[in-house]
């Protein structure tokens, strides 16, 4: 058996793209999956399962879940030993251990093209930093997210990837979940 991550993207935020965690799990374990687990109300979900690809994880809980809740989102699923290479390859520990909430990842739905992070660091108009490699994207909000102009939309324009993203102690409670199911 191997342990997952999943994440959903832009839920709970108001509007139409609401889903009660319970609701989540559901879905999850309907899918033969064990052990399930969520965090927050911010679509986080730790699971248990035969090997398989996280892409086909993805498009296994994304159709279920639009046909099952008629509801539609996008979804990235780690290995939790994909999750522990992000956790081990933060480039900002000091971050982490100061002030963890304005540390995050953005997970990728693929990874962008080498010149896409130069582009990103180029579009940032305050004194967030980004340093990111592969499928995960790490970003310091010295002056918090709420008030930043660098926006989901703007990340995922520059990266030209769908993207979600999770702060350190989120991250953080996830491990500890995937490390106990």
């Amino acid at each position: 058996m191997e342990s997952y991550v999943g994440l959903l993207r832009a839920v709970n935020l108001g509007g139409t793209t609401q889903i009660r965690m319970e609701e989540l799990g559901k879905v999850v374990a309907g899918l033969g999956f064990h052990g399930v687990r969520t965090l927050l109300q911010s679509g986080n979900v730790v699971f248990r399962g035969a090997p398989a690809s996280p892409a086909t994880i993805e498009d296994r809980l994304e159709a279920a879940l639009h046909s099952g809740l008629q509801f539609r989102t996008e979804l990235f699923v780690r290995t939790a030993s994909e999750w522990r290479g992000v956790i081990a390859a933060n480039p900002f520990p000091e971050e982490a251990k100061r002030d963890p909430a304005h540390l995050t990842v953005a997970f990728l739905k693929t990874p962008p093209r080498p010149e896409a992070w130069s582009d990103l660091r180029n579009a940032i108009r305050g004194r967030e930093v980004v340093r990111g490699t592969g499928r995960h994207a790490y970003i310091v909000y010295p002056d918090g997210i709420g008030r930043s102009k660098l926006t989901p939309d703007l990340i995922e324009r520059n990266l030209e990837t769908r993207a979600t993203s999770r702060n350190w102690n989120t991250i953080l409670k996830l491990d500890a979940l995937a490390a106990t199911t």
